[in-house]
């Protein structure tokens, strides 16, 4: 009868126990929920980095997130109502995450360099497997191994696996449940359609006949370019051949 008087428990109830419990913060981890247009991600911080992210939509529960948190770090995972780090809510907002501090320690060393390339690709933009291990500077490694990296992302959204495509430009979308890639593309004004149109016409670059540079199709300066004024290119080699430069910013040749 008097279940109207109690008050429901706060998100950050453990949290405020482990606190009041003198606890030591380096103890645990603590994770917050953030929108994203592929839906909440739950983002788990501690030591000043990020320790993982999941996208809600993939993970059934709260309870499931902490278990796998726990089973994979060795380290509890405590709901909290802010973010444990300075910057996170605008970094998965906008999209721009490579300077925010992620650990990469439950991955192998040729994961985290992988991981650590693909952090590289800016927000609205796409980049193929072999600019991806380019950006490694590692020898001996190969295109299994960057889909092995995105399998294992530890920090999804923050580590934008939804922007790599197969060396024709097809989005890749290994690690993402669902549409979730897509959706995360669409939010950032990436026209997947577009991309696989090219993909299948075979044109893997786009070259200016004004300033005789060629690019990604998705770099910022390609996208800038007119339509009488696009010349497609299937192979570096044949835009040298025409007398074209490759761009200084989205560094077509790595690909």
């Amino acid at each position: 009868m008097f279940n109207h008087l109690t008050a429901p428990t706060p998100p950050d109830f453990a949290l405020r126990v482990l606190h009041r419990a003198g606890i030591p913060a380096d103890r645990y981890d603590t994770y917050v929920s953030l929108p994203t247009a592929a839906g909440p991600l739950l983002v788990a911080t501690g030591h000043g980095s990020v320790t993982a992210a999941v996208l809600r939509r993939g993970t059934p529960s709260l309870d499931a997130f902490e278990t796998g948190h726990r089973d994979r770090t060795g380290r509890s995972a405590i709901r909290a109502v802010r973010p444990g780090i300075p910057g996170l809510t605008t970094a998965v907002r906008t999209g721009r995450a490579r300077h925010l501090p992620v650990r990469l320690d439950t991955v192998s060393a040729v994961q985290a360099d992988i991981l650590t390339a693909v952090r590289a690709v800016p927000p609205g933009q796409l980049r193929p497997v072999g600019w991806i291990l380019s950006e490694t500077h590692r020898s001996g490694i190969s295109g299994d191994d960057v889909r092995a990296a995105l399998l294992h992302n530890p920090a999804s959204v923050l580590i934008p696996t939804h922007r790599v495509t197969d060396d024709l430009g097809v989005p890749l979308d290994t690690e993402c449940p669902g549409d979730a890639a897509e959706l995360l593309r669409r939010d950032e004004g990436i026209d997947t359609a577009e991309a696989l149109t090219l993909a299948r016409d075979g044109t893997r670059f786009i070259g200016s006949d004004t300033t005789r540079i060629f690019c990604l199709p998705t770099c910022a300066h390609a996208r800038r370019i007119t339509g009488p004024h696009r010349v497609p290119f299937g192979d570096p080699a044949d835009a040298r051949t025409a007398g074209y430069r490759p761009c200084k910013v989205c560094r077509p040749i790595a690909a």
